[in-house]
């Protein structure tokens, strides 16, 4: 765990990609981030990309003078 003689500590805030297990800490920062840290990390949650059809379920196209087909004209074969 990590200790400090001096407990006093500011934060710095940043967001970045995490790649191959490696945060990239940036420029403006380097100089100041050395030594020990504490380091915490908020991940945004992985959502499931909605596919076509949850969109237009979530946002329907409205179009004028649309008239949906009949049970009959769905299952009517050819």
């Amino acid at each position: 765990m990590f200790q400090e003689e001096d407990p006093s500590m500011y934060a710095i805030e940043f967001q970045t990609k995490v790649e191959n297990g490696h945060i990239e800490i940036p420029a403006e920062f380097k100089d100041r981030l050395v030594g020990c840290v504490r380091v915490i990390v908020l991940a945004e949650e992985q959502r499931a990309k909605a596919n076509l059809l949850d969109q237009l379920l979530a946002n329907p196209i409205k179009l004028e003078n649309f008239v949906p087909l009949t049970r009959e004209e769905i299952y009517e074969r050819s």
